[in-house]
């Protein structure tokens, strides 16, 4: 979204005394399309903007109606200057006269460019943001840099988005992941309380007797009761590249869920040159993404191979790598081991990305030799990813899963 679409998102449906866009006389129309294209388009126009509009004009002027400076190609703000009291005040402008969707925007766009980034380790400043996963990113690439007075802080800004987003997911991510583990240990031996009745009704509908409106049950089927056990392992293994920064928000917190999950016995590791376990963080995620260090090179082979260790039981496992596949390593023993995981019936899931904005640059060649294996890679949507993971566990069609949800997208 760019400065323009900000403001139509802002004054596209009703403006100020405004009435439906193909209703709008000739004055809204201008008002609109002033606001639309900015100041140097006023004079032309010739339209009015009253005192609010003029202040939301303001705003956006500071941030999108920049002029480069000499000999860089880095926009020069009309309004900030980059200074933290000016950039406060700008926060909370925006905050006035912008809903939070268009906020978020405005703050990631002024954050790139405006070059910000320095006047996120001010405490004061990180209060005036609205929070959202890009901050986080940002946040989290500033980690190694950030003075303990600001760390606080940023833990705060932090865990008001883990808290949203696991609001977001928890009950969803529990019930498709609890549902999908009850299936897998579907018993034929079910005691009473645990019959499933839709299915064994199914299962004995030849014998149906008419006289007695009723099926009389020869085979029984059922959910065996296996919660004091351990029915699946999950390893999730997140590429910490600078472009991986919102997937891995969104998985640490999908950990943090999966790991609350008493059958599973859940693992975290992320990655770049090197690879860090921190599966001992799950229990709080805001930990775990200042456990992760974004940047530096990547060695997806190195990642897989500490995974492997954590597999004992093949068949009762799920390994998940998130990653653009850019691989650093050694190409030819990371595909030999993810063809390993998989013919020995580890359920293995390769996302591109786990955010809502799509998959990042990623290396289609590796993309295109995982496929070849049988494992696709393909990007998904936090909300869809419950789903993915009870197919995982069900021993689903991951492929033709990725298919459908690629055709729905667009």
């Amino acid at each position: 979204m760019s400065g323009q679409d900000a403001t139509a998102a802002r004054y596209g449906g009703h403006g100020d005394g405004g009435h439906g866009s193909g209703r709008a006389d000739e004055a809204e129309r201008l008002r609109r399309w002033r606001l639309l294209l900015g100041s140097p388009a006023g004079p032309g126009l010739g339209a009015t903007l009253g005192n609010r509009d003029q202040a939301a004009d303001g705003a956006l002027a500071a941030l999108y109606e920049a002029s480069p400076s000499p000999g860089s190609s880095s926009p020069r703000s009309a309004g900030l200057n980059a200074s933290a009291p000016k950039v406060a005040r700008w926060l909370g402008d925006i905050r006035t006269y912008f809903p939070s969707t268009v906020v978020r925007v405005m703050q990631k766009d002024a954050i790139e460019r405006l070059d910000l980034t320095r006047l996120l380790l001010e405490p004061e400043l990180l209060t005036s943001i609205e929070p959202d996963v890009h901050l986080v990113g940002t946040l989290l690439s500033l980690n190694r840099v950030m003075p303990e007075t600001t760390k606080a802080t940023a833990r705060q800004v932090v865990g008001a988005v883990v808290a949203e987003i696991e609001r977001r997911i928890a009950n969803r991510t529990r019930a498709a992941v609890s549902g999908a583990l009850n299936r897998a240990a579907r018993s034929r031996r079910p005691k009473p309380r645990d019959i499933d009745w839709n299915h064994t009704i199914a299962a004995n509908l030849s014998r149906y007797l008419p006289e007695y409106r009723t099926v009389i049950p020869e085979r029984l089927v059922g959910y065996g009761r296996r919660q004091q056990a351990l029915a699946r392992d999950f390893v999730l293994a997140i590429d910490q590249s600078g472009s991986m920064a919102s997937s891995i928000v969104y998985a640490s917190v999908f950990g943090a869920v999966l790991a609350s999950i008493r059958t599973l016995k859940t693992s975290l590791v992320v990655f770049d040159a090197a690879v860090v376990d921190l599966t001992e963080k799950l229990s709080d995620p805001v930990d775990v993404l200042f456990g992760a260090q974004l940047g530096g090179g990547t060695d997806i082979n190195k990642a897989i191979a500490y995974s492997q260790a954590l597999i004992t039981r093949p068949r009762d496992s799920v390994f998940v790598l998130i990653s653009d596949l850019l691989e650093g390593g050694v190409r030819e023993q990371m595909l030999a081991r993810m063809a390993a995981l998989h013919a020995a019936g580890v359920r293995v899931v390769v996302l591109l990305a786990l955010s809502d904005e799509g998959a990042p640059a990623f290396d289609k060649d590796n993309a295109a030799a995982l496929a070849a294996l049988g494992i696709p890679a393909f990007a998904c949507t936090p909300d869809a990813f419950p789903d993915l993971l009870a197919l995982a566990i069900d021993g689903g069609d991951i492929a033709a899963w990725a298919h459908r949800a690629d055709l729905a997208r667009r």
